[in-house]
C-alpha cells in the first residue's frame, strides 16, 4: 500500500502540466507593436506597467525570447507556428489588389494551407475572438472571420491614426466596415471590445480563445494629454540618462542580458544636449510612455473581467512584442498616408493630438531597446529580442524567470499543448510548456531569420547576423555578448562557415529570396 501512495504522488508530480488540470484552459495572446525591450517595469523601465508586470510576477518570465523582426513576419508566425516564408509572409502584407493564386514565401498574405490557431483551436472546441491589427491580408477571404476567429474588431491594416480612421485603412467588426464616433481612442477601444467578448462568452459555456493585437506603441505616437503631461518630467535628461537608468534598473532586477557594464551608444544618434528643442523631444517620449501605460490599464480591465467571472486563475495569458522599437520617421510615409495637405497639417499639430502624426525617433528608440543593438526589421537583438510573460495561476504556481530559448512560432504548439487539442499538420514551432514545471524543454537545433534582406541564425550560444546595409556578416558569441559588440567572424572561421552553410542550407528550404 506504502509503494503504491508514493507511485502515485510520483506520477502527480512528474505528469505534463497539462494533465493535472480537470478543465481545459482559456487562452488570451496580448500581442503589442514594436515595444523595446526595456519598455516595461519587470525589465527596466520607468513607464507604470503594473498589470503588464503581474503576468510576469506571478508566471514565467523568458530574457531570451525572440520574434520574427517585423510586424507581419511575427503576426504570421505567431497565428501558424511555422516560421513567415512557410506562413506567405517572409515580407510585408500586400496592400494593394493581389492575385490570391499567386503563392510562394512572399505572397503578402496568410498561406491558406497553413492553419491559424484560431481554426486549430475552433475545430477542438473553444470560442475564438480577435481584437486589434490583423495586418496578414488586406482581401476579405483573408480576414479573421475566414480565418478561424468566431468574431473580429479592429483594423485589417497596419499603422492608422488612434483617432480616426484614415484613407487607405480597413477599420471592421466582423466583416463590415466599422466608423469611429465621438470620444474615440484605439487602445481603449480594443481593450473594451476584448472585455466584451469575455462576457459575451460565458453563455456559450465553451472554453475561450481571445487575441489581443493591440496597435500601441506603434506610430503615430497619440495620447491623452494629461497622461503624457504626468511622464514630461521623467524624460528632462534625454536618451543617454534614460538608456543608463534603465540598465542600472536591469542590473538590480538580476536581468544580466549584458554584463555589468551598459555598452556604448550608437555613435550615428545625436546628442540630447546639444538639441535646441528638448521640450520637443520630452513631449514625444511622454507620448510614447503614455501610450504604454495607457495600454497597461486596458490590460488591467482585462485582467479583472477575468478575476471577477472566475476564470483568472484558469487562463493562459501570453503577452508580447511583434519586434523591438521603432526607428523610424515619418516624412516620406506621412505624406503618402496622409495626403500632402493633411500632413502639412500634422507638422503644426501638437504632440500626440488628434491631427498630429508623428514618431518619438530613432534616438528613444534605441534607449527603448536598452541594451541591445539596432531596431525593429534588424536581427540583431534589438530588432528580434523582446519579453515574454506567461501567466497561467493553475499551472504556474511562482514565478519564474528562464533564460531558455524561445521563438514566436512556438506559442502555437504550447497552446495546442496546454489545450489538449489535436493539430491537423505539423508546425516549426516547439511547445514551451516544460519550462513552466522549471524543467529542460526540446528546442529547435537552430533558429533562423530573413526579412527584407536582413538575416541570421542562432544555433546554442552562436548567432550569425548579416546587417543589409553594411553588407557583412557578423558572428556573436551571445551568452558572453548578447549585445553583440565583438565581432569573431574573423577569428572564429569554423564556426562562421558552419553557421553560414546552416543558414543557406535553411534559406533554400525557405525559399528566401
Amino acid at each position: 500500500m506504502k509503494k503504491f501512495l508514493i507511485l502515485s504522488l510520483l506520477y502527480l508530480v512528474f505528469q505534463p502540466i497539462v494533465y493535472a488540470q480537470k478543465t481545459r484552459p482559456n487562452v488570451i495572446i496580448i500581442l503589442v507593436d514594436d515595444m523595446g525591450f526595456s519598455d516595461i517595469g519587470l525589465f527596466g523601465s520607468e513607464i507604470k506597467t503594473p498589470n503588464i508586470d503581474l503576468l510576469g510576477k506571478k508566471g514565467a518570465v523568458f530574457t531570451h525570447f525572440y520574434n520574427a523582426g517585423r510586424c507581419c513576419p511575427s503576426r504570421a508566425s505567431l497565428l501558424t507556428g511555422m516560421y513567415p516564408h512557410q506562413a506567405g509572409m517572409g515580407g510585408m502584407v500586400i496592400t494593394g489588389d493581389y492575385d490570391r493564386t499567386k503563392t510562394g514565401s512572399y505572397q503578402g498574405f496568410l498561406n491558406v494551407n497553413t492553419p491559424t490557431i484560431a481554426e486549430e483551436l475552433r475545430k477542438n472546441g473553444y470560442a475564438t475572438y480577435m481584437t486589434g491589427k490583423w495586418h496578414v491580408g488586406e482581401k476579405k477571404p483573408d480576414w479573421p472571420n475566414q480565418r478561424g476567429f468566431d468574431h473580429f474588431y479592429g483594423l485589417i491594416s497596419g499603422a492608422n491614426s488612434y483617432y480616426e480612421l484614415l484613407p487607405k485603412r480597413q477599420l471592421i467588426e466582423d466583416n463590415e466596415p466599422f466608423s469611429p464616433q465621438g470620444n474615440y481612442y484605439f487602445t481603449d477601444a480594443i481593450s473594451d471590445k476584448s472585455v466584451s467578448y469575455l462576457q459575451k462568452n460565458k453563455s456559450t459555456g465553451k472554453p475561450f480563445f481571445l487575441y489581443v493585437a493591440y496597435t500601441a506603441p506603434h506610430w503615430p505616437i497619440h495620447a491623452p494629454q494629461d497622461l503624457i503631461n504626468s511622464y514630461k518630467s521623467k524624460y528632462t535628461q534625454g536618451w543617454e540618462a534614460l538608456r543608463k537608468q534603465r540598465f542600472e534598473q536591469q542590473q538590480r532586477l538580476g536581468l544580466q542580458v549584458s554584463g555589468n557594464s551598459l555598452p556604448p551608444s550608437d555613435p550615428k544618434l545625436a546628442s540630447f544636449e546639444k538639441e535646441t528643442d528638448k521640450n520637443t523631444w520630452i513631449e514625444k517620449m511622454a507620448t510614447y510612455a503614455a501610450m504604454m501605460d495607457k495600454m497597461d490599464q486596458g490590460i488591467g480591465k482585462i485582467i479583472q473581467e477575468l478575476k471577477a467571472n472566475g476564470t483568472f486563475d484558469n487562463t493562459v495569458i501570453f503577452f508580447l512584442s511583434d519586434n523591438g522599437a521603432c526607428h523610424e520617421t515619418l516624412d516620406d510615409r506621412s505624406s503618402k498616408d496622409l495626403g500632402q495637405e493633411k500632413f502639412n497639417a500634422s507638422l503644426s499639430a501638437k504632440i500626440g493630438a488628434p491631427g498630429s502624426y508623428t514618431t518619438y525617433g530613432k534616438e528613444w528608440a534605441y534607449a527603448s531597446n536598452t541594451p541591445f543593438r539596432m531596431y525593429k526589421h534588424w536581427m540583431h537583438e534589438g530588432g528580434i529580442s523582446t519579453p515574454l510573460l506567461v501567466s497561467y495561476p493553475k499551472a504556474i504556481k511562482q514565478h519564474i524567470q528562464t533564460d531558455q530559448v524561445g521563438h514566436i512560432m512556438d506559442i502555437f504548439p504550447t497552446i495546442m499543448e496546454l489545450t489538449q487539442s489535436k493539430s491537423s499538420k505539423p508546425v516549426e514551432g516547439k511547445s514551451l510548456v516544460p519550462i513552466f514545471s522549471r524543467s529542460k524543454r526540446d528546442t529547435q537545433p537552430f533558429i533562423a531569420w530573413e526579412h527584407l534582406g536582413n538575416r541570421a541564425i542562432r544555433e546554442g550560444d552562436w548567432k550569425l547576423v548579416w546587417d543589409n546595409e553594411i553588407k557583412a556578416w557578423e558572428l556573436y558569441n551571445v551568452r558572453k555578448d548578447r549585445i553583440e559588440t565583438t565581432n569573431l567572424a574573423k577569428s572564429n572561421p569554423d564556426k562562421f562557415n558552419y553557421l553560414l552553410a546552416k543558414y543557406e542550407e535553411w534559406a533554400s528550404k525557405m525559399q528566401v529570396k
